[in-house]
């Protein structure tokens, strides 16, 4: 994958033979406070996440010369080395590098959105997507102010941020898009 200023990426990853990568709720706290010191440094925006518990989403857009792959390798390589020590293990935690999907269509791009913060909720473990704690919906549709995200990409978007939660809301309803699958992690 070639990463470019100004480009927006589906990032995706699970554990080593879909175990999990979080063990307990240290570990998402743990990983989130490395995204909030970090991600700046690299000048990554980023636009939506969730943490689940054998494997993560983020969608992000490059916002320097720098790739994106030099801020998920910092981030990664020092959350698999803490959780070896934790768990007394060796080795890979993921299932090889991050995957990456270039994504340029804004219907897709959306749509992304939401599969992402719908995570949680499609795997059966909450009902709403407002119930789980590791992702940036609550503060993409403007209900709290914890997490990183870029604004003025979901204002761009979707009008407002209640624009976005309107979307998520009615989205159910919609047809599936043809097409949307090649950006799909499952």
């Amino acid at each position: 994958m070639i990463y470019q200023k100004g480009s927006i990426f589906h990032i995706y990853n699970r554990g080593c033979n879909k175990n999990n990568i979080f063990y307990n709720i240290d570990n998402y706290d743990y990983l989130i406070k490395k995204i909030i010191r970090s991600y700046k440094k690299f000048n990554v925006s980023i636009i939506a996440f969730c943490l689940m518990p054998n494997h993560y989403h983020f969608l992000l857009r490059q916002d320097s010369e720098i790739p994106i792959s030099q801020w998920l390798r910092s981030l990664f390589i020092g959350y698999t080395l803490a959780i070896n020590k934790q768990q007394n293990r060796a080795g890979t935690l993921f299932s090889g590098r991050s995957k990456a999907r270039l994504i340029n269509d804004e219907k897709y791009f959306q749509h992304l959105i939401f599969y992402i913060h719908h995570n949680p909720v499609k795997t059966g473990f909450v009902t709403k997507m407002e119930d789980w704690e590791y992702s940036n919906y609550h503060e993409c549709i403007g209900i709290r102010n914890k997490y990183p995200y870029n604004k003025s990409i979901i204002e761009d978007s979707f009008g407002s941020q209640m624009g976005y939660m309107d979307f998520s809301q009615t989205y159910l309803d919609e047809p599936i898009i043809d097409g949307l699958e090649k950006y799909l992690f499952d």
